[in-house]
Formats: structure tokens, sequence, C-alpha cells
């Protein structure tokens, strides 16, 4: 059976190219998650946004059973274990209570949940078997307690990240250890304290490294060769670059990831995010503050994830005016447009199918307007709820359609459209407050039939 094709920038290639599963009755997907500790930030949620996109449109392409998505949770961490003792709670409490805030976070963004999301502490056995394979290859060495990755063992190492040993010492913060043959050398196995979560393993009670747990997990539910691994870009070096190199010694007859996906980073305001600044926020602070779920992901689609994305109040505000009139439009029973799925096959080009998306709407095609933003997790039914205001709702799609047509330059419909706001009894306040009040005989069933 022919498939449409699919093109995807490489991230160890640096190229775009077709992409091909290795088998088209199981495409198969990995995502490094969240280590769990704390709430999500506004950043963290653009990868799983990009792999949301991802993950719908190979269902719309291969069918929803032939497509396997795994993305992880960490709940073994340095960062755990210091909040845990900071709050005097169990650990277990912490991942628990963290793990239910990601899931109402993300569903909120309108993310569908992944077919596997394993918990690291499940698959402790999984790492121990992959480093004592890794040790008898020669790849791995134990050292007082601890057991190392040896990095001069794997030429190929640096490959994904474009950097050598020499950039990389210098550009890190390379633990520097006495076990240690070589200072990047990265720790498969660590020993714990009377503090510290532990388990058996061959070198002692201990706990895993950080990198070692998503080769075993995607290992265990892909295989050791699956299609595409992705993640932000601060996450190829060292975490991606160690996880390659670990995993194709491991298995050195499979691929590991075929494709590596990497996201760029996120701006606030023109600015870098951070606490010094002021514009540090998590996704359910904005949630908190009554901007829609569905306003958050068409912020973030609107673009393309290899470049940064710049959060803006007036780039939420466009998007809330758009998605009331895109739902004021939309209708059942339509299917996707062809130019739609075109653009997302292109690489995942979310901004070119959003302006497919606003040519969709000027036509009036709200069936086909509705099944093709659905590709996009737009427009679906369990995102709806923030617009569902009766006649706030209408008189904005109005009110929206209106500057449309006059950014289109087609004065009949905008004064059409502004005559029938005047009718209505709608009071146009240019931009004070939500920017228009119920004026003397304010009707808005005389705006139904405009849109």
């Amino acid at each position: 059976m022919d498939r449409p094709q699919m093109r995807l920038r490489n991230s160890m290639t640096r190229k775009t190219g077709a992409f091909a599963p290795l088998d088209p009755a199981n495409v198969r997907l990995y995502l490094c998650g969240p280590t769990v500790y704390d709430r999500a930030h506004l950043g963290n949620a653009r990868n799983v946004i990009l792999f949301d996109l991802l993950f719908r449109l190979l269902r719309h392409d291969y069918g929803d059973a032939h497509v396997t998505y795994v993305r992880n949770f960490t709940d073994v961490d340095d960062k755990i274990n210091a909040r845990a003792a900071a709050t005097g709670r169990p650990i277990g409490d912490i991942t628990d209570e963290t793990i239910g805030w990601y899931h109402a976070d993300m569903d909120a963004l309108g993310n569908l949940r992944p077919t596997h999301e394993p918990r690291a502490t499940a698959y402790i056995a999984q790492m121990v078997t992959m480093i004592e394979g890794l040790i008898d290859a020669g790849h791995a060495y134990a050292a007082d307690g601890h057991v190392l990755f040896s990095v001069a063992s794997f030429p190929d190492y640096g490959t994904l990240s474009g950097r050598s040993v020499d950039d990389m010492i210098a550009g890190a913060r390379v633990e520097v250890a006495p076990y240690k043959r070589d200072p990047m050398d990265f720790v498969l196995w660590k020993p714990s304290d009377a503090e510290t979560p532990d388990w058996d393993s061959p070198w002692g009670r201990g706990r895993p490294g950080w990198h070692i747990e998503c080769s075993a997990m995607a290992k265990e539910l892909l295989g050791p060769s699956f299609d595409i691994h992705g993640g932000g870009n601060d996450l190829m070096f060292p975490h991606h670059e160690n996880e390659r190199a670990q995993s194709c010694c491991a298995d050195p007859d499979a691929g590991f990831a075929q494709v590596w996906l990497h996201n760029e980073m996120l701006l606030v305001e023109g600015r870098k995010m951070s606490k010094s600044l002021g514009n540090f926020f998590t996704v359910r602070d904005l949630l908190d503050r009554g901007v829609p779920g569905e306003v958050i992901r068409f912020v973030f689609l609107s673009t393309h994830y290899s470049k940064p994305m710049d959060w803006t109040e007036e780039k939420a505000r466009e998007a809330e005016a758009t998605l009331r009139k895109w739902r004021a439009l939309a209708a059942p029973g339509g299917t996707p447009d062809p130019a739609v799925l075109s653009s997302l096959r292109d690489d995942l080009n979310a901004p070119g199918a959003i302006a497919e998306l606003h040519r969709l709407a000027k036509t009036g095609d709200g069936a086909m307007l509705a099944a093709s933003a659905a590709v996009l997790g737009l427009l679906t039914p369990e995102l709806g709820q923030w617009s569902e205001t009766g006649d706030d709702a209408l008189v904005e799609a109005v009110l929206a359609a209106r500057l449309d047509a006059r950014a289109g330059k087609d004065w009949a419909r905008a004064d059409a459209l502004r005559d029938g706001l005047l009718a209505a009894g709608v009071v146009v306040t240019d931009g004070k407050g939500k920017g228009w009040e119920a004026g003397t005989g304010f009707d808005p069933a005389k705006l139904e039939g405009l849109l």
C-alpha cells in the first residue's frame, strides 16, 4: 500500500529528507519526558506539542493501531531526592503528584496520551542488563561502586551534536573524578547512601545514571531500532549523545533511532525565559490566568519547530480571536484538506498548515475546516469548552471576520459586517476591555448568518 510521502529534518544529518518507517505496520516514536519533581514550565510543552502533532499525522497516514509513541517519566533523579529532603515528603508521593499535574497540564493543551508512559523505576532490571552487556563488550567499566561508559570505545561519539570531544570537554561541566579513566566518561550506575533510593546490582546497591534510563526503556518498548527520537535541542548534548553511544554499543547491529527530531527553544516577549527576568512561568500559571489551552497550542504551532518560538500576549490575543471565529464556522462531517496535510508532511510545517486553515475559513467550508484543524489538535470537542460563551463568541467571531476582511481589502464584506454589528447593538470599544460592549437594543441573534 502506497503511503503519502513525508519529509523530516534529521538532526543527525542536518538535512531534510524523505521519511520511511522501518515497519509501516508499527511506526515507532520516543520522546524524552520530564523529570517529575515540579510543574512543567512553558518551554517544556513545546516538544510535547511537536510530538503530538507528529503522532496525529502518522496516525492519520498509517492508522491509529500502527503507531507506537513512548514518552517516559524520569522518577529517579537527584533533583527528586533533593525535593524530598527539603520537604520531608516521600519520593513516591512527590512523583505521583507531579505526574498527575503533568497529565492535567498536557491534556489541557490538547495533547493525546502516548501509547506507553514508562516510569524509569519500573525498568531498573533492564538497565542493569544493558550495563552488564556494555561491560562484557568492553564499552564500560566498574570503579569504586560506579559503572562508567568509556567514550573512547565509541569512535562515532559526537556525531549527533556535531562536536569534537575537545569541544565537548570545553563546553560542558565535565565531572572530574578519580575513578574515571577519561574526563568524558559518563555514569551508568552509581552508589547510593542511606538517604537515597537504591536497588541491587552486581556492583552493589545503587541507582542508575540519567542517560541509561531512556536507552533501556526505548529498547524494551520499541526494540533496538526504531523510527524517531526527539526532544528539545538542549538535550542533544550530553543526553542524546550519550543515549545514542550506549545504545549503539549495546546493540551494534541495530541502528537505534533512524531520525532525530529536535525543537528550538522558547522566548517570552523576545527574551529568554528566566526567573531573574520575571518572565518564567509554568503551563499551569497561564491556564490559571484564564489563557485557554487551545490558545497556547495555537501560538506554539504558529512557529516552525526548528525556529525559536516567542510567546507574546499579542500572539495569544490574536490566536483567541482566530479560534473564536473558526469555532463559529466549524461543522462536523468533513475530511482534511489535502493542502493542510501536504504542509504537515513537509517537515511538520504547522505554520503553513495554519495558513491553509485561514484560507478554508474564508471559503466558509466549516466541515473541512474542522477536520483539517483536528489533525493539528485544534477545534476538537475536548478543547472547546472555553469558547462556549454563547453571545460573546458570536460577537467576537464577527469582529474577527471584519478584521480579516479589512486586512484582505474586501471592503464590501467589511462594511456589511460593520453594519450587521451596528444593527445588533454592538458597540466597539477599540480594544478596551474585551473590545466591545452590548449597546442599546443588543440582539446577537441578528448576527446569525453573517459568517
